[in-house]
């Protein structure tokens, strides 16, 4: 069987850290015998310089139809004046796939400990994961408008989309360590009432998962203070943009960060947590372990792939207790140092 993986190289460092990434899966899938087809399309800023639209139509049938989607990074100044930006296309494609559901794992490689900027002894062993809704809340809520004396934004949310969210958060959690947290701000949104309650009504669903709840300002803290506390953590969108850039950090690093982008049937989209980096693209210097990071999430959630996505991890960790590490995490390798010593040890 061959899978069909549409790439999205995007923008600035997209297509940099794309081309990293996929050096090293063509690499490890050529050890294990895994066998996958890619395809490329426009998308973002280079999709406007080619046909003047974000997310062409091609682009649209193309995503749709594999079985699953890399994207790197878009968007940048070039851009800022454009009739359409970038990040509508992002936008446009979470709609098209309803992708309704954002995982985000932070998980601390024994290998960065040092690198984090908590305490080592605190960082240690971290392994969370955030699951965001991703297309309602506040972000989407209506009416929503800005005057010159005042502005409004409405917090909207439907029980069946409080409902499905919280039903990965939970699918996935009895697959980790079985342990819910829903982040919240209970005492004073009534949207958050709404959540708390469902949340309660589900776990019965669901009596091998631990459930318990924070307010949102108190998961901030405790994320920084006692990140092994964790280990699903769901949220809604604002809270959930919010803290899970928070938890990016604790790895030492938003360059190291995956994600995955996914709906109740369809392709799901892996892609780093940062943004473009116009100001190193073309220097050689991005760190390519997001983009490596977001190939082994999809090869372990698309696909089950295990033995191709652990001997990616293995060749990672190794590089990094040589001590090879890129510019944002303390090291002066550049890209492509980078990735050839991940594929030496692959």
């Amino acid at each position: 069987m061959s899978y069909e993986i549409a790439i999205l190289p995007g923008d600035y460092i997209g297509p940099e850290i794309m081309a990293a990434g996929l050096k090293v899966f063509a690499a490890a899938a050529k050890v294990t015998n895994f066998n996958y087809h890619t395809t490329t399309y426009p998308f973002g800023g280079a999709a406007i310089d080619q046909v003047g639209e974000p997310l062409p139509a091609a682009t649209i049938s193309g995503t749709k139809a594999a079985d699953a989607i890399l994207l790197a990074a878009i968007g940048g100044p070039k851009w800022d004046q454009a009739p359409k930006r970038p990040e509508q296309g992002l936008l446009a494609i979470r709609k098209a796939l309803n992708l309704f559901a954002n995982i985000r794992p932070t998980h601390v490689n024994p290998a960065l400990v040092q690198r984090s900027p908590l305490k080592a002894e605190i960082a240690q062993g971290t392994d969370f994961v955030i699951v965001r809704e991703l297309t309602s809340g506040i972000y989407f809520g209506e009416p929503r408008y800005q005057h010159a004396a005042e502005a409004l934004d409405t917090m909207y949310y439907s029980r069946k989309e409080i409902q499905r969210i919280l039903k990965a958060g939970f699918e996935l959690a009895k697959q980790r360590r079985q342990h819910v947290t829903v982040v919240d701000k209970a005492n004073v949104l009534a949207t958050s009432k709404l959540w708390r309650a469902i949340a309660n009504e589900m776990a019965t669903d669901y009596p091998e998962i631990r459930l318990d709840f924070e307010y949102v300002d108190a998961a901030a803290m405790k994320i920084v203070q006692q990140p092994t506390n964790f280990d699903v953590i769901i949220t809604e969108n604002l809270f959930g943009d919010i803290l899970s850039d928070e938890a990016a950090t604790v790895t030492g690093s938003l360059g190291t960060i995956p994600s995955e982008s996914r709906g109740d049937s369809g392709p799901s989209l892996y892609e780093p947590i940062h943004g473009s980096a116009p100001d190193i693209a073309g220097k050689g210097i991005a760190d390519p372990l997001s983009m490596i990071n977001s190939i082994t999430m999809m090869l372990r959630n698309s696909f089950q792939e295990t033995q191709t996505a652990d001997l990616i991890d293995a060749a990672v960790t190794a590089t990094l207790q040589e001590g090879i590490l890129p510019p944002d995490l303390g090291g002066k390798a550049t890209t492509q140092v980078m990735t050839k010593a991940i594929i030496q040890h692959i």
